[in-house]
């Protein structure tokens, strides 16, 4: 009788100490505190943070002391603003570009109010008294900002407070100057194409013409204005333009405006009717010299092209090609050296992705990094020193640390081989802060000099270690296995509270699957498969093929067959799970989120008949309802690659689908759209195969909102409690 009674205390404080577990992650709870807003200053030796949405503060970067209050809304001899959203120094650091009021537009897109502050005068004024503002860019020289506006460019001449339109030709769904449309912003990840020449007299830009992309729409059912709580009673409807993958992509031409003579003239970059993109374009150390970089539409040549914008005319330096894609990111590590003679790129024409330096004219001279592992990460090249600093998967594809390499090839490792380390480094090159974190340790900041010694323990997370270790949580495990077709595939593995090797339980494979991602990796990250492990379900996750750190092959061999090789890989791993002793083979799941969700549609409509139970948030259905820029780099487009199309599409196989499934969808989804569930659900029910569905009003594809969070994954867990 008293161990009845024991067991049932136990079973109250257990029940207790993890009734608010999912809530507190959803919440965020245990998220680490970053430095995302550290901004390193000119002389190398400080930095600025902004502090309470107030200030703008210097600190010293040995000591972490406080130098100066550079800002602060209560001291400006006005005081038109109530806080700060962000802000930037000019390049000589005589000014800051304050913004408020910020609107978003699209994921990482956004317009605000731009106030200007004079530092030795105290003073501050608005960019522009005529509407807010998109991306504003100082000149070199710190004497102009350029910023966008209802699709058209602006120049702002701060010595004689004048405002100049650059362009007139801006128009909503036609003519966009200077920043991206949607599915450039989407995809090539950038919210600004203008850039300054060095000597700060020229501005270029990318002009995007989308009159002859379609139109997508969905509807809007909630009152945006948070004053108005009353019924709506006509949705509104929502219109972007959004090119499907094989329809028109927006036509690019790269121009120059030369404030001399106040023209704008357009860059000969390619032939009349050539399909293409311009993912960036940068200037060189030459104000006669503009790097276009332009990539084909199947995104299989990227040629860098070095324009001049008095002449016009464009010349071919170099070419990257690849049987599969070239992989846009790298274009951001490109570094032209300060001597003009040089330039750092990256290149995967060994099978790997590494650091070459080229001549200016476009020949390789040297290969600064080599091995049979991926450089991850490039962070700069100290043009004084000849040193490249970089981080890489070298000791693991599990693993990231930071590196460095001189001219003289020696190679020095900066962090200490374990975990994932992720630098940020000075404007001088001689101290980075160190974010460190592995499974089990949360993520420090440490300022480390570039030889890699540290100097102090800048935030350690500590309160939120103890905070969580308290919990007695079990830890995540690594594992590897070979599948049936001689593939060695990475995992993790969650087993619950209390695991008994004598028992067996319900497994959920949780993952991502998706181009280069990886969801293995020894760091720090806390989701809901902890709150599922106090729930007696085992938890693993694996990496197949198609996933990142492990070479080009290994990466780009889901080419053209998007999802089907990724697929196989996870009906792989149940079979492997099935197979061992403390698993219920009878019992296993899957779920995952956007691509993640695509995989588990198509993992439950196999032959093999593996999955009980099934979870997607999300999830693209046919690809030839998903984007260009994205679809056409892994699968070219529909009108080439038909078969592969309609093997990968979760709609083509609906009447194959087997076990539970929970799908779940924002209704103001712009880059998944609901579409992709209605007519996969619409499938279905023609295939007489029932489902559960959860909808999510006004949201997006992230499905963001504190209650929205914890609805969802109340739901998703109560669906794993009834179905798995």
């Amino acid at each position: 009788m008293k161990r009845i009674f024991l067991m049932l205390v136990l079973s109250i404080v257990f029940q207790s100490t993890y009734a608010n577990l999912l809530f507190d992650i959803t919440d965020g709870l245990y998220k680490v505190k970053t430095m995302e807003k550290y901004h390193f200053m000119n002389d190398g030796e400080n930095y600025s943070l902004l502090v309470n949405d107030k200030a703008v503060v210097k600190y010293n970067i040995k000591t972490g002391e406080t130098i100066d209050t550079i800002f602060s809304i209560y001291k400006t001899k006005k005081y038109p603003i109530k806080d700060i959203s962000g802000y930037e120094f000019s390049p000589n650091e005589s000014k800051l570009l304050i913004y408020t009021n910020v609107k978003k537009r699209y994921r990482r897109s956004f317009t605000a109010d731009y106030y200007v502050y004079d530092i030795k005068r105290n003073e501050i004024e608005k960019l522009s008294e005529n509407g807010a503002q998109e991306v504003p860019l100082f000149s070199p020289d710190s004497r102009y900002i350029a910023f966008a506006r209802e699709n058209n460019l602006y120049l702002k001449k701060l010595e004689f407070n004048t405002e100049t339109s650059i362009t007139k030709d801006g128009q909503i769904g036609s003519i966009i100057n200077g920043t991206p449309d949607w599915v450039y912003e989407e995809e090539f990840t950038a919210t600004r194409y203008f850039e300054f020449s060095p000597d700060s007299k020229k501005l270029a830009f990318v002009r995007f013409d989308e009159s002859k992309v379609p139109q997508f729409s969905y509807m809007e059912y909630l009152n945006k204005d948070a004053q108005i709580d009353e019924l709506k009673l006509y949705p509104s409807v929502a219109q972007l333009k959004y090119p499907k993958a094989g329809e028109n992509n927006s036509k690019i031409s790269v121009c120059v405006y030369d404030d001399f003579y106040k023209n704008v003239k357009s860059m000969q970059i390619a032939d009349k009717d050539e399909d293409y993109y311009i993912p960036r374009i940068k200037w060189t150390t030459s104000n006669n010299k503009l790097a276009v970089f332009k990539l084909n539409r199947n995104q299989n040549r990227l040629d860098m092209l070095f324009a001049n914008p008095k002449s016009t005319l464009s010349k071919l330096i170099l070419r990257q090609e690849n049987k599969y894609y070239v992989d846009f990111e790298n274009i951001d590590f490109m570094h032209f050296t300060s001597d003009s003679l040089h330039f750092i790129g990256v290149s995967e024409q060994d099978g790997y992705r590494h650091v070459y330096q080229y001549g200016i004219n476009g020949n390789i001279e040297k290969q600064l990094t080599k091995g049979k592992w991926d450089v991850t990460d490039v962070y700069g090249y100290d043009d004084v020193k000849k040193v490249l600093y970089y981080q890489s998967a070298e000791i693991s594809p599990l693993q990231r640390d930071v590196y460095s390499i001189d001219s003289k090839d020696k190679k020095t490792q900066l962090t200490d081989g374990k975990g994932t380390h992720i630098a940020t480094y000075n404007n001088t090159f001689n101290f980075f802060i160190d974010n460190a974190s592995s499974l089990e340790i949360p993520n420090k900041l440490i300022l480390r000099t570039n030889f890699g010694t540290s100097i102090r323990l800048i935030e350690s997370n500590s309160a939120l270690a103890s905070k969580f270790k308290a919990l007695n949580l079990p830890k995540k495990e690594f594992f590897n296995f070979t599948t049936s077709e001689n593939i060695k595939l990475n995992g993790w593995i969650l087993k619950p509270t209390n695991f008994n090797s004598t028992k067996k339980y319900p497994v959920l494979l949780t993952q991502y699957s998706g181009p280069n991602s990886q969801e293995v990796l020894d760091k720090w990250k806390i989701d809901w498969e902890c709150y599922l492990a106090t729930q007696n379900i085992i938890v693993v996750c694996v990496d197949g093929r198609g996933t990142g750190a492990r070479g080009t092959e290994f990466r780009n061999c889901t080419y053209q067959q998007l999802g089907i090789l990724e697929t196989k890989d996870q009906v792989e791993t149940a079979k492997y799970l099935a197979n061992q002793s403390y698993i219920d083979k009878k019992r296993i799941g899957i779920w995952g989120w956007s691509f993640g969700g695509t995989i588990t549609l198509l993992s439950m409509s196999t032959s093999e008949q593996i999955f009980k139970t099934g979870i997607a948030v999300a999830p693209v259905t046919n690809w030839k309802l998903y984007n260009t820029i994205y679809t056409e780099r892994f699968m070219r487009r529909p009108q080439e690659n038909f078969k592969g199309y309609e093997k990968s599409s979760a709609i083509s196989c609906a009447d194959k689908l087997q076990g539970n499934l929970l799908i779940v969808h924002g209704t103001a989804d712009d880059n998944v759209h609901l579409q992709n569930t209605m007519l996969y659900t619409d499938s279905l029910v023609a295939a007489n195969k029932q489902f559960d569905m959860q909808l999510y009003t006004d949201k997006n594809h992230s499905i963001l909102g504190k209650q929205t969070r914890r609805h969802l994954y109340t739901r998703m867990c109560d669906f794993l409690s009834k179905n798995l």
